[in-house]
């Protein structure tokens, strides 16, 4: 077993428990493996695969994943193969051919796979090893990223009943485990817990102000360093890219509103180091495999804290330093309630918005961040101090450039280097700009009027430039626009009880008694 290690695999010695759990795949028996990201899942089926006579099957829901697991196999001399949407037909019946000559060993597939016509039957020709089920959290309505398409696996079982089942995933709750069991109707499984302790990847928590800011300064310290950013939509996406962008950095867009083309693109520009920064959503369960990322930055708040621990899984998987960073601001949760109020099944509704809860804690925290993650597993951490957590050790300060000083950065990097990815079309928020002399005037301390009169603008204009002024540069004071205490707090709780960050819906339960102008200048000072 350990000379197929060091043949294929380069390595000397088996990680915690994957050895263990070889064996119990070898012997022809089911076991479910929880094992975080960089764990060493993937061996825990790839090895047995070139000890057992047959094809073993690995049903993944991460296409990216599928794509990256078998061009690794075919480099290391495994014959591999996947059949998945980006495939032609005639594409998928030459793969199919390949697997009924015998000449793959590992099949990969999607969930969606199963149920298509005649697919059972080609499976019922082939002599099936082992089914490998990854992200088998997937299966149960209780976890973080349950997809309808899995529960065709619970038929598995009676399709297939002398194959053993491997159920692997990087983020279940004792609840969830016991879901999957129960769905895959596991026979005697044996459970393999490995610790979720990861020591490298330190954890911190960074209120949203300026969060473009705050990103450029991150940025400075990781030159050159691969970065994951995890943002709420589509929209956010493309937008940080294109700022990132102007300012000189190389970054793409991964999320679900990408074609197939675009999306393999800028996974293997990132993976290949051709470009720095992918930047997806985090609704889109981006299966990246890269080991040397070094910075993992949540945008926006996580919708779970599942969901969270394995984003940041996508840090340090070589083992080395790395940092996980999550951007907090109730905002955000706003937006997350507004979502959660329109599930309309009441138990996912109620699990949706408890899972929201549990991040709004791990957020608030005072004590150890990871000794709350390690909770949140079941997984005892007895350390009073990790020493690799923003509650631990006192963080060094960030310094955010100012408008100016941001600006001088990007037209350098332009005069330099040109970038080559450089968005075609943004909004310039600096020195010389429209937003510059409104920006100069709010530092005298004008009021709105005041300066619409001076600028020959309308006071909605001016109070659209305050709102994109206040998301860039937070350096400038404007506290004096800010409405009184009382009326804040009021207006604060209106945008609770709506559920969202509209205007509209706020004026309706405060009354015209509250101008839209000082409900707008109400939501500025939540991420200010």
């Amino acid at each position: 077993m350990k000379n197929i290690l060091k043949k294929y695999f380069g390595y000397e010695e088996f990680r915690p428990l994957q050895q263990e759990i070889i064996e119990r795949v070898l012997a022809g028996k089911d076991c479910l493996v929880l094992m975080p990201t960089g764990g060493g899942k993937s061996l825990c089926f790839q090895l047995p695969a070139l000890m057992l006579e047959g094809i073993v099957i690995v049903i993944s829901p991460l296409i990216s994943l599928m794509k990256d697991q078998v061009d690794a196999l075919n480099k290391k001399g495994i014959s591999a193969e996947l059949i998945n949407s980006t495939l032609s037909q005639v594409e998928i019946i030459n793969v199919m051919k390949k697997v009924q000559l015998g000449e793959v060993k590992i099949l990969y597939i999607a969930p969606e796979r199963l149920p298509v016509p005649n697919f059972e039957n080609f499976l019922r020709t082939l002599k099936i090893s082992l089914i490998a089920i990854d992200e088998a959290h997937c299966i149960s309505e209780w976890g973080h990223d349950f997809r309808p398409d899995y529960r065709n696996l619970k038929f598995l079982r009676n399709k297939f009943p002398g194959v053993p089942i491997i159920a692997l995933t990087a983020t279940a709750t004792s609840k969830v485990s016991e879901d999957i069991v129960k769905q895959l109707n596991l026979t005697e499984p044996q459970i393999f817990i490995s610790s979720f302790n990861r020591p490298n990847l330190s954890y911190e928590i960074l209120p949203k102000k300026d969060s473009l800011g705050l990103i450029l300064a991150l940025l400075k310290n990781y030159k050159d360093k691969s970065v994951i950013i995890y943002c709420f939509s589509r929209n956010d996406t493309e937008d940080l890219v294109r700022q990132l962008n102007y300012h000189g950095y190389k970054s793409a867009p991964y999320h679900a509103g990408l074609n197939n083309e675009t999306r393999k693109d800028n996974q293997d520009k990132f993976i290949k180091n051709e470009i720095q920064i992918i930047v997806a959503t985090i609704a889109f369960g981006m299966g990246i495999d890269k080991p040397d990322v070094r910075l993992v930055i949540h945008h926006s708040l996580p919708k779970s804290i599942e969901g969270y621990y394995q984003e940041t899984g996508r840090a340090g998987r070589d083992g080395l330093p790395s940092r996980c960073i999550l951007f907090f601001s109730y905002a955000d949760k706003f937006k997350q309630d507004y979502f959660i109020k329109g599930i309309q099944n009441e138990a996912e509704q109620e699990n949706a918005q408890e899972n929201l809860n549990q991040v709004i804690k791990y957020g608030n925290l005072y004590t150890c961040r990871r000794k709350f993650l390690l909770r949140y597993f079941n997984e005892d951490y007895t350390k009073f101090n990790c020493g690799n957590c923003d509650k631990c050790v006192k963080q060094a300060p960030i310094e955010i450039p100012t408008m100016s000083a941001i600006s001088k950065i990007s037209a350098l990097k332009k005069t330099k280097s040109p970038n080559p990815y450089k968005a075609n079309v943004i909004e310039k928020i600096f020195s010389g700009s429209t937003y510059d002399e409104t920006a100069k005037l709010l530092q005298q301390k004008l009021s709105v009027n005041e300066i619409a009169k001076m600028r020959k603008f309308s006071p909605k204009t001016i109070v659209d430039h305050i709102e994109k002024i206040a998301e860039i540069n937070k350096a400038i004071d404007l506290t004096y626009l800010k409405p009184t205490s009382e009326r804040f707090e009021k207006i604060i709780e209106a945008f609770k009880k709506s559920g969202g960050l509209l205007l509209a819906p706020v004026r309706t339960i405060l009354g015209e008694e509250y101008s839209y102008d000082e409900i707008r200048f109400a939501r500025i000072f939540l991420n200010h």
